[in-house]
């Protein structure tokens, strides 16, 4: 889940308690878009760039 459409969900100050009642609720909104999980290929790929970097 993409954090900017979990931001709005956020209703104090942050910490993982918090962060995780926001995620439980934003999850629970008929609208709500998920990222799809990268491949083991796109993931060695960002991790060969990072790499370089």
């Amino acid at each position: 889940m993409s954090p900017e459409y979990v931001r709005p969900y956020v209703k104090a100050n942050k910490n993982d308690d918090h962060d995780a009642e926001a995620i439980a609720e934003a999850a629970t909104r008929p609208t709500m878009r998920f990222v799809p999980v990268k491949s083991e290929a796109q993931s060695e790929i960002q991790a060969l760039h990072r790499a370089r970097a």
